[in-house]
């Protein structure tokens, strides 16, 4: 990708074009962060795209302080937050998890049982990681699918690296607890 400065700075003087450049190369992302944090399937993708509607109405302020892909993520985050708190009187079922969305996670064995377990794998996890809590699933999210530092993380969610860094530890351990009280081994493995 270009150089950001010389990027935005396109943006700015009306290049459409460029605009493109920068959903082309955060719209995965941002995807990520969406759907860890928004349940329903319907609501992803006018959450995501109202994520760069912002992006381009405040692109003027961003100052290069961190990198944009940091700055994209603190504001598909906050969207999320902000949509969620709208949402929250009427959903009733907020704790339950959606099923679905396995496509986040390809699959490539050429066997059809093998495909189909990892499939079923690939569910599993979604689900339990879905069954965290936000800041749970947001943190994860950014660390081990976008490959953000503790500080990047911290920066987009507006908290300090070591909260983020205890943040993911707990993850896991809910997520390891929650695998090891509901799965068995041979239903996670092979």
């Amino acid at each position: 990708m270009e150089n950001e400065r010389s990027l935005v700075r396109r943006v700015l003087g009306g290049d459409r074009a460029a605009f493109g450049v920068i959903i082309e190369e955060y719209g995965r992302m941002v995807t990520h962060i969406v759907s860890r944090m928004v349940r329903s399937e319907s609501d992803r993708e006018d959450v995501a795209q109202d994520v760069f509607l912002k992006v381009y109405e405040n692109l003027h302020g961003f100052e290069f302080r961190s990198r944009m892909s940091t700055w994209i993520a603190r504001i598909a985050y906050t969207t999320c937050l902000n949509f969620m708190e709208k949402k929250r009187p009427s959903l009733l079922d907020d704790d339950l998890p959606e099923m679905g969305g396995v496509d986040s996670f390809p699959s490539s064995t050429p066997a059809p049982d093998a495909a189909a377990h990892r499939a079923g794998v690939a569910e599993i996890l979604e689900r339990e990681i879905g069954a965290l809590p936000v800041d749970y699933r947001t943190a994860l999210t950014l660390f081990h699918l976008e490959g953000m530092t503790y500080d990047e993380i911290g920066e987009a969610m507006g908290l300090p690296g070591g909260t983020v860094k205890s943040y993911l530890f707990r993850a896991r351990k809910q997520l390891r607890g929650r695998l090891a009280s509901t799965y068995s081994r041979e239903d996670l493995e092979n």
